[in-house]
């Protein structure tokens, strides 16, 4: 006859099994996603800011905009759109410093949206999709390194956009393989996390 203390045990360890069978797949889905681009024509290249220096951006953040400005000059897109606000500390924001980047690049003030407000992923995703819902907008390819990929076709689904993976090849993050593997654990907790309660 089973007691109340072993059917508490059994339910304990159903219950971390469980969990570590969802978390085993998401970090399985971090992966996949970022490894399979989808480089098709979309309405808009979406950029995911990244931490830059006093109006220069960073080697993660410059990696992406030159990512975005060889699928733009490809024709992926015909129009870019930064992300990012304001961090502490900062007195611009990092979807400002993309803009200026792509500007010194040669890329016209026509072809470019900036949202500058999204101190989050999703925050950034809702603002971005907003502008782009306005112009009749619907699909975007998303700039950012691989183990983000995952989580922003999920944060744009729910925003109302068709999210495109566009991972940024030979990411400075991508060279570092304990780096890497640090973001991917993450992604791995914060999909799931995102997926059932919403969230950054």
């Amino acid at each position: 006859m089973k007691t109340p203390r072993s059917r508490l045990l059994r339910a304990a360890l159903g219950l971390l099994g469980a969990s570590l069978a969802m978390w085993t797949g998401a970090l399985v889905l971090v992966l996949l996603a970022g490894a399979r681009p989808v480089l098709r024509p979309a309405d808009v290249i979406l950029v995911m800011g990244a931490a830059q220096y006093d109006g220069r951006p960073s080697p993660v953040f410059r990696s992406r905009l030159d990512h975005a400005l060889a699928l733009y000059r490809q024709g992926l897109a015909p129009v870019l759109i930064f992300t990012g606000g304001v961090g502490r500390g900062d007195t611009v924001s990092e979807a400002e410093v993309g803009h200026r980047y792509a500007r010194a690049a040669g890329v016209p003030d026509v072809a470019m949206l900036v949202e500058r407000h999204g101190l989050t992923s999703a925050e950034s995703v809702g603002a971005a999709a907003a502008l782009m819902q306005a112009r009749g907008l619907h699909t975007a390819l998303a700039v950012s390194d691989s183990y983000h990929q995952l989580r922003l076709a999920l944060l744009g689904r729910r925003a109302g956009i068709k999210v495109l993976p566009a991972p940024v090849p030979g990411a400075p993050i991508d060279r570092a393989p304990r780096t890497r593997w640090r973001y991917v654990l993450r992604e791995s907790v914060l999909f799931p996390a995102t997926a059932l309660l919403g969230g950054r």
